[in-house]
């Protein structure tokens, strides 16, 4: 390939890259209502999806994305301070995705970390809806210390009792069964048809949700969500193999307290899945 050749190529797509910028910044920026774009009738509405690291949340976002009616890829990194920044949500979502319709119901991130919500009265509008996902510790505190191997047990102990802390705070704030739910890992993989009746009750979506989902770019990307090999499959892998890193059972039992507490707040506060 010749020099000039590559040059042109290169051109195109910074004119590309230009041109669907401007598109996005014009149909986005330009309304000063954070739910509402140019040429659009309804606004938007903003799906949090709020958890904890290694709960099955990339899952869950896949899973999410495979009705129509939702459109997100996992975690943006987005530090939320008001309403306003659901624009910047809408710009970094479909810039990444490039999908030009933008006619979707639902923009989604997935929020693991404490410091993304610089402030959280937004909760409570009625165009925010969020899912709680939840994970017993024991699986949960073996698998964020295989990812972050450089982290103590203490250090991961303390991440996922004030990470359920946090969620506490948030479904007693929100304090809407209508706008939240509750689900757990292990409900996801294994009550996946009464889970997916759920998601279609709540967010109200006209089409039902699938096993099946398609990969993005951004499927596997550190930062973003799951780097492991499974979520690149397309579809729930029920059968995991078992963590080799080990958790201490002392701590394993003071953690299981926190997340029975939390459970028990996020149940009373948020929407359940009945068997």
């Amino acid at each position: 390939m010749t020099s000039q050749v590559k040059q042109m190529r290169q051109y195109f797509r910074e004119l590309k890259n230009n041109l669907a910028n401007n598109y996005y910044q014009f149909r986005i920026n330009t309304d000063h209502n954070p739910y509402q774009i140019r040429f659009r009738k309804s606004p938007f509405r903003i799906l949090f999806v709020l958890s904890h690291m290694r709960s099955g949340s990339s899952l869950l976002t896949h899973l999410l994305n495979s009705n129509p009616e939702i459109i997100g890829y996992g975690e943006t990194h987005i530090n939320y301070s008001s309403e306003l920044d659901f624009e910047k949500l809408m710009f970094k979502v479909y810039w990444t995705i490039k999908d030009y319709k933008m006619n979707h119901k639902y923009v989604l991130d997935k929020v693991l970390h404490n410091h993304k919500f610089l402030a959280d009265d937004f909760l409570i509008s009625e165009q925010v809806y969020s899912i709680f996902l939840i994970r017993k510790p024991q699986r949960t505190l073996a698998s964020i210390l295989e990812i972050k191997p450089h982290w103590s047990e203490e250090k991961a102990l303390n991440y996922y009792e004030e990470r359920l802390e946090i969620l506490e705070s948030y479904a007693k704030l929100i304090n809407n069964k209508k706008q939240s739910l509750l689900i757990t890992s292990d409900q996801l993989i294994n009550q996946t048809d009464l889970v997916f009746n759920k998601f279609q009750k709540f967010l109200q979506t006209k089409e039902s949700f699938s096993e099946q989902y398609e990969t993005l770019r951004t499927t596997g990307r550190k930062g973003i969500g799951d780097s492991s090999e499974n979520i690149k499959a397309g579809y729930i892998i029920r059968n995991r193999r078992e963590s080799d890193t080990k958790f201490s059972g002392e701590l394993v039992e003071k953690a299981t307290d926190s997340f029975k507490q939390c459970l028990t707040t996020l149940s009373n506060y948020c929407s359940t899945i009945e068997a």
